[in-house]
């Protein structure tokens, strides 16, 4: 049993309709060249994981996704400073950020939010540092993409004060039912990663169901939160796949409509090349 929770899951079959994978990281996964990246992306794309966008959490990943962006025209990047990593966010740090995301193959600027689970930066700081990315999405015309653990009320609080810009995605949506009608009223995307098809994720299940077809995303959030029955394996991009066929299912609808859902979204919110092939 050890051994086979360190094997990755076997890629899946193909799925109908080409999706992207709306939040991964890349760099995390292992990669490192341009060779390590067209590896991961080709293993991605036979499952039908067609295109990724590798998202920083840290300066060090910013600068790495913005370069790993122009290795391979299926990847695309995301940079900000994570919530968790905030408690020095000064001026040097928020101009190399910004120039950064910038960057035409940069899609987002993200992940940001707040995240209360962990103790690693005041809130006060990591609010200063939400407000600071949610003025620069909305200048440079980005989406925003939000890292939101046990912080629902006060993130939905500080886009409002903002005024939120005019793509938001939730990455790796944590909410319920009410939290989802919340987002989805405001206009929100929601990012589903391998979460979703947990058995014990009921709450997640209801917000799945009732979000429009319009809004919302798939998402790894590679390497970690791997798909069930895989769960505590290591992810990738191809596992993508997986989570599209559970929504299909907790939706009740085929496959090809989650995944020809997923993949007009990621086109609409991040302004990527429409694809009409599968």
């Amino acid at each position: 049993m050890g051994a086979e929770k360190k094997e990755p899951p076997p890629i899946p079959d193909r799925l109908p309709v080409s999706v992207v994978d709306a939040h991964t990281h890349l760099d995390a996964c292992g990669a490192v060249t341009a060779a390590d990246v067209t590896a991961m992306v080709d293993r991605a794309e036979r499952a039908g994981v067609s295109r990724v966008i590798t998202v920083a959490d840290d300066l060090a990943a910013a600068r790495w996704a913005a370069q790993a962006s122009t290795w391979d025209p299926r990847v695309w990047a995301a940079v900000a400073i994570h919530p968790t990593r905030t408690k020095d966010f000064g001026e040097p740090e928020k101009s190399e950020v910004e120039g950064l995301a910038k960057e035409s193959r940069v899609v987002a600027v993200g992940e940001t939010g707040l995240d209360y689970y962990w103790d690693y930066s005041p809130h006060d700081a990591q609010q200063d540092a939400f407000r600071w990315h949610i003025d620069l999405a909305k200048r440079i015309g980005k989406p925003l993409m939000i890292h939101d653990r046990d912080a629902h009320d006060d993130v939905l609080r500080i886009l409002e004060e903002e005024r939120a810009p005019e793509q938001v995605v939730f990455h790796c949506f944590s909410g319920d039912e009410h939290m989802a009608r919340r987002c989805a009223d405001a206009g929100y995307v929601l990012s589903f990663a391998g979460t979703v098809s947990f058995r014990n994720a009921r709450g997640l299940h209801e917000a799945a169901r009732i979000v429009p077809a319009d809004q919302y995303l798939v998402e790894t959030d590679a390497p970690f939160l791997t798909p069930h029955p895989f769960r505590g394996r290591p992810n990738e991009p191809y596992c993508a796949a997986y989570t599209v066929r559970h929504l299909a299912s907790l939706r009740g609808e085929a496959v090809h409509e989650v995944a020809e859902s997923v993949r007009t979204t990621a086109e609409r919110v991040f302004g990527l090349p429409t694809v009409t092939t599968g």
